[in-house]
């Protein structure tokens, strides 16, 4: 089933708010350099998913995890007070492996490209098997000889 439409406004507004708290109001030292990247929202409005990267190695996103989760009453609480719904939908914070997986798929396709290189290199060069003309002839006879 397709979003709703206010499903999809609702979180985008998710988004800029959740952007903007951890950017301005959150100061744990854990924290590094968080970008949200999307929210999924479910249709009832009762539970958003924030996706999110962070610039640096394991070591940094497993400490920016735990500062979100810490943080995450607080940053319900701002959704709450700033979309002014009836329900404010809880959220889940889940990092998100997009950049990692696009990394992934350009290095495999850097090794296909130098792959079909060297195919072309070797095809440079090379001679066919057999005759030149590989297209059958018609025999020559004793009586036209």
């Amino acid at each position: 089933m397709a979003d709703s439409p206010r499903s999809r406004r609702m979180a985008g507004r998710i988004r800029q708010i959740v952007a903007s708290y951890i950017e301005s109001q959150i100061k744990d030292p854990r924290l590094g350099m968080v970008t949200v990247t999307d929210v999924k929202i479910t249709g009832d409005l009762h539970d958003a998913s924030v996706y999110y990267t962070v610039l640096g190695d394991d070591v940094e996103r497993a400490d920016s995890a735990a500062a979100l989760e810490a943080a995450k009453g607080q940053i319900r609480s701002e959704v709450g007070r700033q979309t002014g719904v009836k329900f404010t939908p809880t959220v889940s914070f889940y990092l998100d492996e997009l950049p990692q997986s696009a990394q992934h798929i350009d290095e495999l396709l850097a090794v296909a490209r130098q792959a079909d290189a060297q195919v072309e290199a070797a095809r440079a060069h090379a001679v066919p098997a057999g005759d030149p003309d590989p297209y059958r002839k018609p025999r020559a006879t004793d009586d036209e000889e």
